[in-house]
């Protein structure tokens, strides 16, 4: 292995997986191939195209993707799209006599547009990420798709020792966290967190509610507002904005909430309810994406309807007024996330659609 961690040319020969991350922009995409790659790098010879390669796989630059045009591979090389740019760039390598076998990964849970199904159509393979996004898919492609959900990485989003400490580390006002983190924006409903916490802080003084994602500059003017209507109802002091957090401190911030809202008005999946479930935050979760899948109502979670702040508030606001009671909703998802929503059962149902795709 070189220094860079790129993929030698003699390694070219076994190559079996490339995942491409090509985008600008870190996204729970992203976060879901850091993932899953390096699980994959210990089952099968691995390489990543893009940004922000995870630690433990393999780099593939450009030249090395040249390299693989002239080289024979024992099976085709798997090309694991999760974007429509990446399943376009990989119709057009093989176009033009990469030896490689598309598959695509769709967390959509909306009809898709017409380029995008065009797309899909060219994939040799496609796993749905929830049967709710497989019901999207053309009849055709649903018949033949691959249904694996997503898991969780229990090493890396795991509960505190002592999570009164982990808040105190934090240095935010009062006892208790409740968080809301993602792209600021209104299909994550950010908005709705908003208004849900300033009406019930006021009542809850012993609460801080704590928002972390980026706002990106299409975003700014929404964002604004947002802080605007916090600073209106006197509650900039306790309702926190972030911004941006680098991947690695992430778990930490999971580890010092109490509450976790999943405010979405629509989601492919939504990772970030599993990294709150087990980080054991009590969750109260819109119902989108995979919510529903996830979270039994009642017992490890709150569902309620989506893109309604009254909703929202009414399924927080029991929490928010008895903290044991969430304490005890966050154990019992604990329990859910390590006993059905592991991340290395996702990688064994992946690497096994990887063989199949290779003949193996």
């Amino acid at each position: 292995m070189s220094a860079d961690n790129r993929l030698g040319g003699e390694a070219l020969s076994r190559l079996a997986v490339i995942i491409p991350n090509l985008t600008l922009r870190y996204s729970g995409v992203t976060a879901t191939n850091r993932m899953v790659a390096p699980r994959i790098a210990t089952l099968l010879e691995t390489a990543w195209l893009g940004r922000d390669c995870a630690a433990g796989v393999r780099r593939i630059g450009l030249g090395g993707l040249l390299r693989l045009r002239f080289v024979a591979p024992s099976a085709p090389v798997v090309w694991h799209a999760r974007r429509n740019i990446e399943m376009a760039v990989g119709v057009a390598l093989r176009a033009f006599g990469w030896p490689l076998t598309l598959l695509f990964t769709s967390l959509a849970q909306r009809n898709h547009k017409q380029f995008t199904r065009w797309l899909i159509a060219r994939m040799d393979a496609v796993i749905a990420g929830n049967e709710k996004s497989a019901s999207y898919l053309e009849p055709g492609i649903r018949a033949r798709a691959n249904v694996i959900n997503h898991g969780i990485d229990t090493a890396r989003f795991h509960p505190p020792a002592d999570r009164a400490a982990a808040w105190r580390e934090g240095g935010l006002p009062g006892r208790y966290g409740i968080g809301c983190f993602g792209r600021i924006r209104e299909q994550k409903g950010t908005d709705l967190f908003v208004e849900a916490m300033c009406r019930l802080l006021p009542r809850y003084p012993d609460f801080t509610a704590v928002i972390i994602g980026e706002t990106t500059p299409s975003e700014r003017s929404f964002g604004a507002a947002l802080e605007a209507r916090v600073a209106q109802a006197n509650l900039s002091d306790r309702i926190r904005f972030l911004g941006f957090r680098p991947g690695e401190e992430i778990p930490e911030w999971y580890r010092r909430m109490t509450i976790y809202a999943f405010t979405s008005r629509n989601e492919g999946f939504g990772l970030t309810l599993l990294e709150a479930m087990a980080s054991g935050c009590a969750l109260v979760a819109a119902r989108a994406g995979a919510a529903e899948i996830l979270i039994q109502d009642g017992e490890d979670g709150v569902l309620v309807d989506a893109g309604n702040a009254d909703a929202l508030a009414a399924g927080l606001e029991p929490l928010l007024r008895d903290p044991a009671a969430a304490a005890a909703m966050g154990a019992r998802a604990i329990k859910r996330t390590a006993a059905e929503f592991t991340i290395d059962a996702e990688v064994a149902k992946i690497a096994a659609v990887y063989r199949t795709m290779r003949g193996q």
